[in-house]
């Protein structure tokens, strides 16, 4: 009977063994596919115009109609050829002018000047790597940083969008992480068992708060007291952006401190206590440094998480892609320009495919700091308190 239990158990965790590898390859499978996606997307914004209408010029040609288009077919050179033409006569006088319909009429032509009219009005062309990265203009004899992807003489730069992003998240970082680890020190050395377990559940349902209802809240109340408190230009600034994310990432700053103080040993604590230090001291000299790992590691999602965030930056920013250290000067961050332009972009046009590009590089800047912090200096607090 033990035996055949035995066999049981060793059944069902093999079972349980093989769905978990399952799981990991094929998350990591979805991470890789959508990697691959974003930085084939991206490739469209260095193709030519010519190249990326081809298949939609012949498109747009087999589907014109009697009344002012002609339908086509692809005949066995793969050409696209008229099925039918219009009368040759002359159409109806419009003013003193006449217009009439050459029998030569091409539809392909028309067809492709139809997909190229916004490259010929925007002198829009294929751009290059380091066209996102350099001056695209001159004002004042100052070379500049322009992001205009909507214009006569559309401008692509991205470097105002980084810098955006970088800006508000600073501010959002520095806001919140002077106050979680105030407040996780407090939990962990201070307040009473019973206040930990009230203390802890509330702020990390804070976390669970949708973005947008603070963003909201943010854009009602807090920007009318910034304007009045600091007397601020600009009503939408890059200090409400960053006090709205410092509100979003205080419960994931505060969550991963108040647990990297927790796990270190309470003989190091009681220690410091005996020898005749007080409870602030034991705090700020043995707590802080056994934990700073875990501590910089919370930095660091904090800050990735602010980075990416999206509903927050785009309502509370101003959307102002200019690179300036005025703290009360309108942003623009990159997750908000995704946001705000993606919907209405051209498909797979030049803009289409920089959306994508500062995609790959928000995607990139995220995991490369959300791996530095869950990697290294996770493991290293870990391997601390277990001697090796």
């Amino acid at each position: 009977m033990k035996q055949r239990f035995k066999n049981r158990n060793l059944i069902v965790e093999f079972i349980a063994e093989r769905l978990i590898q399952i799981v990991a390859l094929t998350s990591l499978a979805f991470i890789l596919g959508i990697f691959y996606f974003v930085f084939q997307e991206s490739y469209w914004a260095f193709k030519p115009a010519e190249e990326k209408y081809q298949k939609e010029n012949a498109s747009k040609a087999s589907k014109i109609s009697d009344d002012g288009e002609i339908n086509g077919h692809l005949d066995e050179n793969n050409e696209l050829r008229p099925k039918k033409y219009p009368p040759e006569s002359p159409t109806k006088n419009i003013g003193k002018s006449d217009s009439i319909i050459s029998k030569n009429f091409n539809p392909l032509e028309e067809a492709k000047n139809i997909s190229l009219h916004r490259y010929s009005m925007g002198k829009e062309r294929p751009i290059k790597i380091e066209d996102l990265f350099k001056p695209n203009d001159i004002i004042e004899g100052k070379p500049v940083f322009i992001w205009q992807p909507i214009s006569t003489e559309p401008k692509y730069n991205i470097l105002p969008l980084i810098f955006g992003s970088f800006k508000v998240s600073a501010i959002g970082i520095i806001i919140a992480f002077p106050i979680s680890i105030l407040a996780a020190l407090f939990t962990i050395a201070f307040a009473p068992k019973w206040v930990r377990e009230i203390i802890k559940p509330v702020v990390e349902i804070l976390a669970g708060f949708p973005t947008v209802v603070i963003g909201f809240f943010c854009l009602t109340v807090l920007s009318g007291y910034i304007e009045e408190l600091f007397n601020t230009q600009l009503r939408l600034n890059a200090f409400l952006g960053g006090v709205g994310l410092s509100i979003v990432i205080i419960p994931i700053v505060y969550t991963l401190i108040e647990d990297s103080l927790f796990i270190v040993p309470r003989h190091l604590s009681e220690a410091s206590l005996a020898l005749g230090a007080n409870k602030w001291q034991t705090a700020y000299k043995v707590l802080l440094p056994a934990a700073m790992p875990g501590v910089f590691a919370a930095f660091l999602l904090g800050f990735g998480r602010a980075f990416g965030e999206t509903m927050i930056a785009l309502m509370i920013t101003g959307n102002a892609a200019v690179i300036t250290m005025n703290l009360f000067d309108s942003v623009r961050t990159m997750a908000a320009t995704i946001g705000s332009e993606m919907a209405e972009v051209e498909y797979r046009s030049i803009h289409y495919g920089v959306l994508f590009i500062i995609g790959s590089v928000l995607f990139l800047i995220t995991f490369s700091l959300n791996a530095l912090a869950e990697f290294i200096f996770r493991k290293k607090i870990v391997k601390k308190f277990r001697g090796y």
